[in-house]
């Protein structure tokens, strides 16, 4: 798929950046480019994989300079670079916006500027219906990616997107928490049992990527369907596979955190193409006649229902233990095995 190509991951030291090298590091790609602020998990990926196909650029999205240098001679940009903390991004909305929105905005432009062939750009469930300014800046950021979409002359760059919901064991999630929290014998701190979220390794993310990749026309979004299933039985099903006997402690939402996530909205699915495993969600490509925003309607949306945490598969305790045996940082803590390599992210 990408023989001779030469791929730029823009966050590429976090955890889809490492997914993406374990996948294709030693195929017939000619090289991949990392490009990211840190310098220390820049160093700790170099010295561990030592591997001459890996090239590593220190930069920020924020900086059109810096994003344009990096991007000359690439072929394809996956665009994972964001503030993702749910609470750092409520009390700075403002740096959010800069990496979230402005950092888009940039990465598309160079991109264009050096004839990329194709961008992907990495969004979230929480841009759908969003109620935190993480949310909020990742929505705006499909708004951003989007509107450029459609400017991109004879469609020399094609700017995708993709949706998806709670990576398993990506830096940052619960399960990592809950995992510190049973092995330091701590109590394991549940905000609301009945809350949901989609459960999706980080292997089905990149594979949400790659299917983005071959099957994306300009301006489409790609919604990866998935299960899920309340926190509370997650919890369980940790303590369980640990054989351990912490006490499970209801601490209460947090701020700026939702009931349920929805990761197709019912707006978007009267569009939507249902393509198996995935929606595509085509590009609004309305212009500024202002007769079909105000006097032509569309699809009556209340015969639909946004696909959401609470409405798509639900996994019991057993079938989330079965799901997190499969897991690289489960096998790794719980079961020891060593054979399972985790790359600093």
């Amino acid at each position: 798929m990408f023989s001779n190509k030469t791929l730029l991951i823009t966050g590429g030291t976090g955890s889809f950046g490492n997914a993406v090298l374990n996948r294709f590091i030693n195929t017939n790609i000619k090289e991949i480019r990392i490009f990211s602020r840190d310098e220390k998990k820049q160093d700790d990926m170099r010295n561990q994989l030592k591997h001459e196909k890996l090239k590593f650029y220190i930069g920020d999205v924020r900086d059109y300079n810096s994003i344009e240098r990096a991007m000359r001679g690439v072929d394809l940009v996956f665009h994972a670079a964001a503030l993702k903390q749910v609470p750092s991004c409520e009390f700075f909305p403002i740096e959010a916006t800069k990496t979230n929105v402005f950092g888009t905005q940039n990465t598309i432009d160079a991109a264009v500027a050096n004839k990329v062939s194709k961008v992907i750009c990495l969004s979230t469930d929480k841009a759908a219906y969003p109620i935190n300014a993480m949310g909020i800046s990742k929505a705006l950021m499909e708004k951003v990616a989007i509107a450029a979409s459609r400017n991109i002359i004879n469609n020399s760059t094609i700017v995708c997107l993709t949706r998806y919901g709670n990576v398993m064991g990506s830096r940052g999630s619960v399960i990592p928490l809950f995992i510190k929290q049973i092995k330091e014998k701590v109590p394991i701190t549940v905000t609301d049992p009945k809350m949901t979220r989609f459960l999706m390794s980080l292997e089905e993310a990149v594979d949400l990527v790659l299917f983005a990749f071959e099957h994306g026309n300009q301006g489409d979004l790609f919604v990866n369907k998935a299960p899920a299933g309340t926190i509370g039985d997650l919890a369980i099903a940790l303590k369980e596979l640990s054989k351990a006997d912490n006490e499970i402690q209801i601490i209460g939402t947090r701020h700026g955190e939702k009931l349920y996530e929805t990761l197709c909205t019912r707006e978007e699915i009267t569009k939507a193409e249902d393509m198996g495993d995935f929606y595509r969600v085509p590009a609004d490509n309305r212009n500024l006649n202002y007769n079909r925003y105000f006097s032509e309607g569309e699809t009556d949306i209340s015969k639909v229902m946004d696909y959401h945490s609470h409405n798509t598969q639900q996994l019991n305790v057993a079938s989330m233990k079965k799901l997190l045996s499969n897991l690289p940082l489960v096998k790794k803590e719980i079961f020891g095995d060593n054979e399972v390599i985790q790359y600093p992210g």
